[in-house]
């Protein structure tokens, strides 16, 4: 016969090189299992309806000499002597009814842990990681930008320090509402995202609208997965958008910016020259391939995931630009960039890169999208049709904007060919005879 156990005896038990399994004589079921490294455990040992024999262990060894704890024992917990008994008394009750209370502890355990991991998925960290991974990096150009200002790196959508990611991270999605969002769009607006370099001293609405944009878009998605139930930034007004620029360089000003490109280095000039000639965007130039190019250097052709509008761009080159990158590429390109300093990535920095400009140039007011613009207005100064101008530069809009659009699907290569070569010797009399005082010099790129 089992001798009751007594907390003191407990407490005082050694352990032996055996691992040894001690019954509690006044508490049928329950054992005190002592390991040979010392650990103390409780387990009961019973059989289940079906007379199968069955052990479940019920938590580690509180062994003070106290009757009872304020908190009511748990499975799992760490238990005095009587809390160990009073769970027991409670399994057999269970037993007594026909249920297995193993089972039952195991099935409960399962749905707590369930309950958790659904909890975890649910938080702001997991569900922008989500977001990002599942949606924006398969469906949009700037996902590496959402990334940052919803306070993910993108390289492993790890945290950034104190970003939104950071600051939210155990926070409930369905908890946050459009007091939350205002206020990360206020102070987006004030003092920049939350974990990232200030782009400006002052207030800046375009950051404020970029970040309520990608807000927006995540909560439309979790929305969609029915992970919320609704978009907590429909309830937030959108930051003003700025008045459209209408800035275009005047030909001094051109011949300023040419002079200038040509005070950096060939990995910065050839580019910023190329912006001018071709009329594209500065990520389009920058990260241009040498895959892209054919072998003569004579064409373009930008694939739609680096465009815009999603659409790929034939480029017809002049050879103003055909000559400028004649010179440059074999000294800039490297593996398939066009334009590197790495080797890994397209050429960077461009923002001081215009500072540089500025130096030279002093000119006010004037970026380097502005470029783009001063090519468009200058084609079309040069009798250049309006729907040609859109197709050198691969803006649909007007002419090609909607059903117009949907139908015309003439890509206007000869006229393209025409327009970008028109300008391009524009530009070189432009240039060149402010320079060397002739009308027309070599077409060759300095």
């Amino acid at each position: 016969m089992a001798k009751p156990l007594t907390a003191a005896a407990v407490r005082k038990l050694r352990p032996s090189n055996v691992r040894r399994e001690i019954p509690d004589g006044a508490c049928p079921g329950l054992h005190l299992i002592v390991q040979p490294t010392g650990t103390k455990s409780w387990a009961l040992r019973y059989r289940r309806p079906d007379k199968r024999p069955a052990k479940l262990v019920l938590g580690s060894v509180y062994d003070v000499d106290v009757v009872d704890c304020e908190e009511p024992p748990v499975i799992g917990g760490h238990l005095t002597l009587a809390g160990a008994r009073r769970i027991v008394a409670e399994l057999r009750h269970q037993l007594a009814q026909g249920r297995d209370p193993a089972a039952a502890h195991f099935a409960q355990r399962d749905l707590a842990r369930s309950a958790r991991e659904q909890h975890a998925k649910h938080t702001f960290e997991i569900a922008a990681r989500d977001f990002i991974e599942e949606y924006a990096a398969k469906k949009t150009r700037r996902w590496k930008e959402q990334a940052r200002l919803l306070g993910l790196l993108p390289k492993d959508l790890s945290l950034i320090a104190n970003g939104l990611a950071y600051r939210w991270a155990k926070r409930p999605i369905i908890e946050i509402d459009g007091n939350d969002i205002f206020s990360v769009i206020d102070e987006t607006r004030r003092s920049g995202a939350p974990g990232l370099a200030r782009r400006s001293q002052g207030p800046t609405e375009s950051r404020a609208r970029a970040m309520l944009s990608v807000l927006s878009m995540m909560f439309s998605w979790l929305a969609q997965q029915r992970r919320v139930s609704m978009n907590p930034c429909t309830e937030v007004h959108r930051p003003g958008t700025p008045k459209p620029r209408d800035r275009v360089l005047s030909d001094a000003e051109i011949i300023k910016f040419w002079y200038a490109c040509e005070s950096e280095q060939i990995s910065f000039s050839a580019p910023l020259k190329l912006l001018l000639i071709t009329g594209c965007r500065l990520n389009e130039v920058a990260g241009m391939r040498l895959s892209e190019l054919s072998d003569d250097l004579s064409t373009w052709v930008i694939p739609g995931i680096r465009t815009k509008n999603g659409l790929p761009h034939t480029v017809p080159i002049p050879q103003l630009a055909t000559d400028i990158l004649r010179d440059a590429l074999p000294r800039t390109a490297r593996n398939d960039f066009a334009f590197s300093t790495t080797g890994y990535s397209p050429v960077s920095g461009w923002s001081k890169v215009k500072g540089r400009l500025d130096r030279h140039m002093k000119v006010p007011d004037w970026r380097l999208h502005d470029l783009r613009r001063t090519a468009a207005t200058a084609m079309a100064e040069l009798g250049i049709a309006p729907h040609i101008v859109e197709a050198a530069l691969n803006h649909v809009s007007g002419a090609k904007a909607g059903v117009a659009g949907t139908y015309n699907r003439a890509q206007y290569s000869a006229e393209k060919k025409d327009a970008l070569r028109q300008w391009a010797e524009h530009l070189v009399a432009l240039v060149y005879s402010e320079r060397d005082n002739v009308v027309t010099l070599s077409m060759r790129g300095r």
